[in-house]
């Protein structure tokens, strides 16, 4: 059976439903916190909240933009050109406003958008890395997708280490309900099943075989 066009433009707007879905979570997760807690590290790898949307522009920019020949004019430099220092893209300098950041990643995905709105799914574009130079559109809304969220959830982890906020948009109403005390005494059944689990010698013993 063939597809016809009003069905590939429904399907390109649930992926894109789905995208920005995780764009609005990533972008939400700084909320209400202070310039220190966007930017500081919460990982031994240095997982930050600000840092994450920098990477995620840059990614927007190059799977969207420089794949279909549709070069992204950003503000500030990205990590995807020109010669960068590892990790480059997963942290903010002093000198690099919050405004800066969540501005161009706004931007990246508006260009991103035009891209998605002007191109059909089966459109080809050529990335200059990994094992499959050439992708479809659609291919590379599933990546965005996936990627997106993935660094979303990274962020749902490195806002509830700064002060508890949880929850896909940071409220609570996709969690379990309960209060402080009652996530205690979670937290402490599932600390209690891991060592159970483990056996003699708790939680520093030996491995299982």
């Amino acid at each position: 059976m063939t597809t016809t066009a009003p069905d590939l433009d429904a399907h390109k707007a649930d992926l894109l439903l789905y995208l920005q879905d995780a764009r609005n979570v990533a972008l939400s997760k700084l909320d209400g916190l202070s310039e220190y807690d966007i930017r500081r590290p919460l990982t031994p790898t240095g997982t930050n909240l600000l840092g994450l949307v920098k990477h995620l522009a840059g990614a927007e920019a190059i799977y969207f933009g420089e794949t279909f020949g549709r070069p992204f004019d950003s503000a500030q430099p990205l990590w995807i050109t020109g010669a960068a220092e590892p990790n480059a893209d997963l942290w903010v300098t002093p000198d690099e406003t919050r405004e800066q950041i969540v501005g161009n990643y706004r931007r990246a995905c508006a260009h991103s958008d035009a891209t998605i709105e002007a191109l059909p799914l089966d459109a080809v574009g050529r990335v200059p890395w990994g094992p499959r130079s050439e992708l479809t559109l659609h291919r590379i809304l599933v990546h965005m997708i996936s990627e997106t969220h993935r660094h979303a959830g990274q962020a749902d982890i490195v806002r509830e280490l700064i002060d508890g906020a949880v929850g896909q948009r940071g409220r609570d109403d996709n969690m379990a309900p309960g209060d402080g005390e009652w996530w205690e005494k979670h937290r402490n059944r599932v600390e209690q099943a891991a060592r159970d689990a483990q056996g003699p010698g708790g939680a520093g013993g030996e491995g299982g075989g």
